[in-house]
């Protein structure tokens, strides 16, 4: 397992304003990455060093956004002033996953601006949107190269999160290699009996360290 990626809800300003905004922060450009017309949400994207980014996604008026679980919890989040939606795993084998979580991996896709389509096998998706602490798993199923870290080259890297939860939930609920998957990013663990979710994300940056 990898931790592939990190996503953030849209407030209020929307996904122009939130990305122009954390694009401020981060002193970085994001990249309109297209939409999931699966799940009726878009994202943009920035792309990260260790084969990681950060997406910024919104819900669109669409009827697969009622229907999706991804797309419920990317309402419910904006609904809620937006920020940290939650946290992504990637493996190259999605079997050991499906057989722990008793259920199958659905399809993913997301059609850039370019016309790519970007495919993927998805799971726990309902899992974060009941208890964001835990993360969705991922199989992308087109090549490394077309991976949305490799859209643009970056100086940024995520170095740590701050997760409201217990390690021992994550443990339970896929296994250690979930918890192993944080092991080059410092994770606190905080506010056990709290809300659970990602609190805050640390990025180094050429301009130094920067807490969202």
């Amino acid at each position: 397992m990898h931790l592939d990626h990190v996503s953030f809800a849209v407030g209020p300003d929307g996904l122009a304003g939130t990305t122009a905004e954390l694009g401020r922060l981060l002193d970085a450009k994001f990249i309109d990455g297209g939409a999931h017309p699966r799940f009726g949400t878009r994202n943009m994207i920035l792309p990260l060093k260790n084969r990681q980014y950060l997406e910024v996604v919104e819900v669109l008026d669409h009827p697969a956004a009622d229907k999706a679980a991804f797309g419920q919890a990317v309402r419910a989040r904006r609904d809620a002033g937006g920020g940290w939606l939650g946290w992504c795993v990637s493996v190259e084998d999605m079997t050991e996953v499906e057989h722990r979580m008793g259920r199958h991996a659905v399809p993913g896709n997301r059609r850039r601006p370019d016309g790519y389509n970007l495919e993927w096998r998805q799971i726990g998706t309902s899992g974060m949107k009941a208890d964001p602490q835990l993360p969705f798993v991922i199989k992308w199923e087109k090549d490394p190269a077309q991976h949305p870290s490799q859209m643009a080259d970056s100086e940024i890297a995520l170095t740590a999160l701050e997760i409201a939860g217990d390690s021992k939930r994550l443990a339970d609920y896929l296994g250690e290699p979930a918890v192993e998957a944080l092991e080059e990013i410092e994770v606190r663990w905080v506010a056990p009996h709290g809300t659970p979710g990602i609190l805050a994300a640390e990025f180094t940056t050429p301009g130094g360290v920067v807490r969202i």
